[in-house]
């Protein structure tokens, strides 16, 4: 049995309960009471700041310099959703106007959700992170599954927002946490959750959204599985290399490579040895980064090693071994090479997956016709990254309609391992990149995986829903209306 604390977190029938009572308080509240929410939220973490950065980096041996700048991406993302629930768009508020009543239509929260946060990035994307952010701004309270790889970092931002909470006039089970293995499964089948968010393994991820659908009553799953995220230099480009050399270095070794957005797949052209020389000599002189956790190395141990004794591999850097005989060690960076045909041998099927882990593989194309082949058989990706001069336009634009169907965003001459967080953030993609491909886990829009369409008809204002009585005059900041086919927004103030 697990322990029940006063905290938030404990039994899986317990925290769902709580969640599900603190629900519809959550919903109703109305946009600004949301809002000040997530702003006193943020503005938790922020004080906890010091705290928050030792205990993380105590526990997943990344930098603390690195873990400020996450608790600050973490805290700007709730005031982020707070601003998206002030503009209010998000409802899709729309109505049409008829002699035998108005019919209404908004979207509204689906109620508790589950989360699941990543080894990677304790805060951004852990139990203060988008998935959390974006449901709460939608009126859904949140159950999180604390991560193995960092439970005293889960436990102290759960404290922060449920301090919060309270400050903020709601209940603190408004967000509440399960630990331990069986309560991930138990809680994406219990009855009262009604959508999970997941970022992990294919395999972890996998089966949980199995479960879901296995469920008598079907929810969704806005999973994040895995990426190989393909990074192509075209030709002149390639005759530059010192222009391209500091993005695609900065997209293989950001966090170790240790990221879901690190460019796995380096396409470069045939005769573009200096470039592959350079970006050998890069990976080579990397520090040797310790990984989050011993089954994160020990994955990248055996994946590395098995990638390197394939047909048509080359190892051009690194062995992957980890220093001494211990699992948490400093592992060297590896980088491999191989041709198009290489990649695409249906032995050599790994090289097509990720890896987690500072590590790469370069691919020789001998044509732009055979790099479109390359890149159509890849499967789906957050990102690809394309490296180009002026020169190179009439190339980019034969294989800009690849990447859009492959990947979820596409960079210019930028790293791949760049993430900003907006209103025009898209971070998601086909499977496995994603198991939902019309949505994003990151940025503005995210919000809408946690809504489900609804109407209204003929009911008087009285009774309307706080967010819909500006639809028809209400006290609330102006909200966008689209009324008879034609877009109402508010009055700047």
């Amino acid at each position: 049995m697990t322990r029940t604390y006063d905290d938030g977190l404990g039994e899986v029938a317990d925290v769902v309960e709580r969640a599900r009572r603190a629900g519809p308080e959550l919903a109703d509240a109305g946009r600004e009471r949301r809002a000040r929410l997530l702003e006193t939220m943020a503005a938790h973490l922020d004080r906890s700041r010091v705290e928050l950065v030792a205990t993380a980096a105590a526990e997943t041996a990344l930098a603390p310099d690195v873990l400020d700048a996450e608790v600050t991406r973490t805290a700007d993302q709730l005031r982020m959703f707070a601003d998206v629930v002030r503009e209010g768009s998000y409802l899709e508020a729309t109505v049409d106007s008829a002699p035998a009543g108005d019919v209404l239509r908004w979207l509204r929260p689906l109620g508790p959700v589950a989360v699941f946060g990543a080894s990677n990035f304790p805060f951004a994307y852990g139990v203060a992170g988008g998935d959390t952010a974006s449901a709460l701004a939608a009126g859904c309270p949140v159950v999180a599954k604390e991560h193995p790889s960092h439970p005293r970092t889960c436990r102290a931002v759960l404290t922060a927002l449920r301090t919060a909470a309270e400050e903020a006039g709601f209940s603190p089970d408004v967000i509440g946490m399960v630990s331990g293995f069986e309560a991930g499964g138990q809680l994406v089948t219990h009855p009262a959750v009604t959508a999970v968010g997941f970022t992990g393994s294919v395999g972890g991820g996998r089966a949980l959204f199995d479960l879901c659908a296995a469920r008598p009553e079907p929810i969704p799953f806005y999973g994040e599985l895995g990426s190989v995220n393909p990074a192509v230099v075209l030709p002149h480009a390639a005759r530059t290399p010192d222009a391209v050399l500091e993005p695609l270095v900065t997209s293989m070794l950001t966090r170790g490579g240790q990221v879901c957005t690190k460019a796995g797949l380096i396409f470069l052209p045939d005769d573009a040895d200096q470039l592959a020389d350079q970006l050998r000599q890069r990976m080579a002189d990397a520090p040797h980064p310790v990984l989050l956790n011993e089954s994160i190395t020990a994955a990248y141990l055996a994946g590395t090693a098995q990638r390197a004794a394939l047909d048509g591999v080359e190892v051009r850097c690194g062995d992957g071994a980890a220093a001494g005989d211990d699992a948490r060690g400093p592992v060297a960076p590896v980088l491999l090479a191989t041709t198009v045909a290489g990649l695409l041998a249906d032995a050599n099927a790994e090289l097509r997956q990720e890896c987690f882990g500072p590590y790469a593989v370069l691919v020789r194309y001998r044509s732009v016709a055979e790099l479109r082949t390359a890149l159509a058989a890849l499967p789906s990706s957050l990102v690809a990254g394309v490296y180009a001069t002026d020169d190179d336009l009439p190339d980019a634009r034969d294989v800009l309609p690849v990447l859009v169907d492959r990947a979820g965003r596409v960079v210019w001459n930028q790293p791949t391992s760049g993430l900003r967080v907006g209103w025009a953030t898209q971070h998601g993609g086909g499977y496995p990149a994603s198991t939902a491909a019309g949505t994003t886990s990151v940025g503005a829009t995210a919000i809408r995986r946690w809504l489900r369409p609804s109407a209204l008809q003929n009911w008087p204002a009285a009774l309307l829903p706080a967010e819909l009585r500006d639809a028809v005059g209400g006290a609330e900041p102006g909200l966008p209306v689209r009324r008879d086919g034609q877009l109402h927004l508010p009055e700047a103030v």
